[in-house]
C-alpha cells in the first residue's frame, strides 16, 4: 500500500508516518519504479505499536528503543512493563504537585477578591500574583511544581 492508504488505514498523517521512518522506529519502505513509498502489513502493525506506547507515555525513544530490543530477538515485554511503572510513578508524584498546585491556586484566589485594582503600581502588571501572600504560596508551590513537561511529558512526536 502507499504512503496514502496507510494512512487512511491506521489513522496517522502522512509527515507523522515520514517523521517515524527518519527516526527510525518505522523500516524505510520499498519504492516503486516511480518512487513512491510501498508499505506492508508490518508498517500497520508497527505504527499502531508506536500509537499505544504514546498513548501509554512512553517517549520516542523510549520506543525506539523497545524496537531495537525486538529488532535483536529480544522480547521486550519486561522492559516495557518497567517502563510503564515508572509512568505510573511520575503520574501519581504529578497528582501530588497539582493539588497542592489547586490549593495554591485556591489561596490565590480568595486573596485576588479582597484585592483593590487600582493600588497596583506602576511597575506592577498585576499585584494578583506578586502580592506577599501569593509570593508564599509560589515559593512553596515552585519546589513541588516543575512545570508540565518536567514530569514525564518528554518529547513524545506529532500527532497526526
Amino acid at each position: 500500500m502507499l504512503i496514502g492508504e496507510l494512512s487512511v488505514v491506521t489513522g496517522i498523517g502522512r509527515q507523522a508516518i515520514r517523521f517515524y521512518e527518519r527516526q527510525g522506529l518505522l523500516s524505510n519502505p520499498e519504492r516503486t519504479g516511480g518512487g513512491y513509498r510501498r508499505y506492508d502489513d508490518q508498517a500497520v502493525t508497527r505504527l499502531r505499536f508506536i500509537r499505544a506506547a504514546q498513548a501509554a507515555g512512553l517517549t520516542l525513544q523510549e520506543i525506539l528503543g523497545t524496537i531495537q530490543l525486538r529488532e535483536t530477538g529480544q522480547i521486550p515485554c519486561a522492559h516495557v512493563a518497567g517502563l510503564v511503572e515508572e509512568k505510573l510513578a511520575d503520574v501519581r508524584a504529578r497528582q501530588v504537585e497539582l493539588e497542592m498546585l489547586a490549593a495554591d491556586l485556591e489561596q490565590t484566589v480568595l486573596a485576588s477578591q479582597h484585592l483593590d485594582p487600582t493600588n497596583c503600581g506602576d511597575d506592577e502588571v498585576c499585584h494578583i500574583v506578586t502580592t506577599p501572600e501569593h509570593n508564599r504560596a509560589s515559593i512553596h508551590s515552585s519546589e513541588h511544581h516543575p512545570g508540565p513537561r518536567a514530569v514525564g511529558m518528554e518529547h513524545r512526536g506529532p500527532l497526526n
